[in-house]
């Protein structure tokens, strides 16, 4: 682990889907992540708020594109988040980000799964988590179409 002070963005968002579901409220995630700042010593420059965004590939998400804009700019270098579909669960997405991270000295800290890409052990559990929350994605949108093709074949053929 690098010894370099931490300087967190925290990165805080809910989707409509996610809060009706989860509960995770933007004030509840602010909490918890000023939290364990706090409790590991990392500097707090900005909270970045994405209400009512989904994570979806191609979303534009102004917090976030400030976030990265702010990485760039030197003014923070550790993206804080409470749980990794925070960000992103695109496994494409998640490959752009830690290529950004890497070529900007800056780092992803998650409170709730324990990713830190300080190291590569950090950086393949990322990996593997975004997979997982990417198959999840997938599978629901499966189940939803034979759910709707379902649905409009009863209606004809009633």
């Amino acid at each position: 682990m690098s010894d370099e002070k931490k300087i967190a963005g925290l990165y805080i968002r809910v989707s409509t889907e996610d809060q009706a579901r989860e509960g995770f409220s933007l004030p509840e995630q602010e909490k918890r992540l000023s939290t364990m700042c706090e409790y590991k010593g990392y500097e707090i420059y900005k909270i970045y708020k994405d209400a009512g965004i989904s994570a979806k590939t191609g979303n534009k998400r102004p917090a976030f594109e400030e976030l990265l804009q702010d990485i760039k700019d030197k003014k923070c270098n550790t993206i804080v988040v409470l749980k990794l579909d925070r960000l992103t669960r695109s496994v494409y997405d998640m490959e752009h980000i830690m290529k950004f991270l890497d070529e900007n000295n800056a780092y992803l800290d998650c409170a709730n799964d324990d990713i830190n890409t300080t190291n590569a052990n950090g950086k393949m559990v990322a990996r593997l988590l975004t997979t997982v929350s990417q198959n999840e994605i997938e599978r629901t949108s499966e189940r939803t179409k034979i759910g709707l093709a379902g649905a409009i074949k009863g209606l004809l053929f009633k």
